[in-house]
């Protein structure tokens, strides 16, 4: 459909507007709240993942394009919630206790959003104990631990500790993230995945809840 492809096209260019718009078109047009996410949102923030992967776009772009997405999620986000439509999965986000870095984490967030996850930032410095409420809480699919300092790693592993002795961890997969982290260490701490950029931690994200 013209509106859908209309879309796809305005959010990869980080047309917020526009995009909000289109959708409220779309809507008007009788075309579902699903299909629009699935088919319009969400084929523009794969593609800009896509990109952002291959080098072809950069963060600045990503940022913008994210916003549209934006956009047009707070046209849809009141009508996807009173039809109950199911999202791909929930993910909770947030950078290890001592790290106050967060660009990583925000574009990881943004991406999983754009990809049809709800998210969950707890924000920066967030110790092992935050990381747990947040799981008893929102019941996530998904964890997602962010380090930029070699010094605050360690915090990923007490974290990782902390939800396997709280019991609260069966059947919540761990993925690990962040300049000095590596995949010999996200399995030295008993992580479930490592991803080395924010397109593969939305590519890791959909493999662990079975979407692709």
């Amino acid at each position: 459909m013209a509106d859908l492809q209309g879309i796809a096209e305005n959010l990869i260019e980080g047309r917020a507007p526009q995009v909000a718009a289109l959708v409220g078109g779309a809507l008007a047009g009788e075309i579902t709240p699903q299909t629009i996410l699935n088919e319009g949102l969400m084929v523009g923030m794969d593609q800009v993942g896509r990109r952002f992967k291959a080098n072809e776009i950069y963060i600045p772009e990503v940022l913008i394009a994210a916003r549209a997405m934006h956009a047009g999620m707070d046209v849809l986000r009141p009508l996807l919630a009173k039809s109950g439509s199911p999202t791909v999965g929930r993910v909770v986000l947030g950078t290890v206790q001592g790290d106050r870095h967060d660009i990583g984490k925000n574009l990881v967030g943004m991406l999983l959003t754009g990809a049809g996850f709800e998210v969950t930032d707890i924000g920066v410095d967030a110790p092992a104990d935050r990381f747990k409420e947040a799981v008893k809480e929102h019941k996530p699919h998904i964890v997602g631990i962010s380090a930029l300092l070699t010094t605050t790693m360690m915090g990923m592993s007490r974290t990782v500790d902390v939800l396997r002795e709280a019991g609260i961890s069966e059947g919540v997969k761990v993925i690990v993230g962040g300049a000095p982290v590596t995949a010999a260490y996200a399995e030295e701490i008993g992580a479930d995945g490592y991803a080395a950029d924010a397109a593969s931690a939305v590519d890791l994200a959909r493999q662990l809840v079975g979407f692709e």
